[in-house]
């Protein structure tokens, strides 16, 4: 895979930690060419999930999470999803959009993030979220509606009607189960 080179040493993380982690919870090896941005990723036979994992990490780590967040897709439970802006919108348009998606001052960004606990990093052409499937499949109909014009009152309230339906469907799950634990 390719990953753009500014995004190489994050990737490695110094001195190599940041590989070297991943190399370690998932069992693959990884090589990086940096002068290329070319990602290459071999993993066990009996464990194709591990290189898709592994895979997906390097992925958000190059679409601008830190490491911290990207890590959090080690736990089968989260998701990466990655939107392509200009498929939406065109080029000219590019800088209007990223702007309407992170709001004035991080708002906007900060209440997807928020109100349906995931991840959303706004890196080139693209919109890239970590999170449960539920969460991750709401943020990208929020992200849709504002890359489709939708005035972002609109987006809001759609926010807080769905984070409410979310945590309701989540506590019915969790009975008598653990509660669930949105700090991580």
């Amino acid at each position: 895979m390719l990953v753009p080179k500014d995004r190489i040493g994050v990737i490695i993380g110094k001195g190599g930690e940041v590989k070297r982690e991943v190399e370690r919870r998932l069992g693959v090896q990884v090589e990086i060419d940096g002068e290329e941005g070319d990602v290459t990723i071999r993993g066990p036979d009996d464990n194709p999930l591990a290189v898709m994992r592994a895979r997906d990490i390097f992925l958000a780590m190059g679409r601008g999470f830190s490491p911290e967040r990207a890590f959090r897709l080690f736990d089968e439970s989260q998701y990466l999803e990655v939107i392509d802006i200009t498929d939406y919108v065109s080029d000219s348009a590019l800088e209007r959009m990223r702007g309407r998606i992170i709001g004035e001052k991080g708002k906007t960004r900060r209440i997807i993030e928020e109100s349906l606990k995931v991840f959303v990093s706004v890196y080139g052409k693209t919109v890239s979220i970590i999170g449960s499937p539920e969460a991750v499949s709401l943020a990208r109909q929020a992200i849709e509606m504002l890359l489709r014009g939708a005035q972002h009152s609109t987006v809001y309230r759609f926010l807080e009607r769905k984070s409410k339906e979310l945590r309701r469907s989540l506590e019915l799950e969790s009975i008598g189960k653990p509660a669930v634990d949105f700090s991580q």
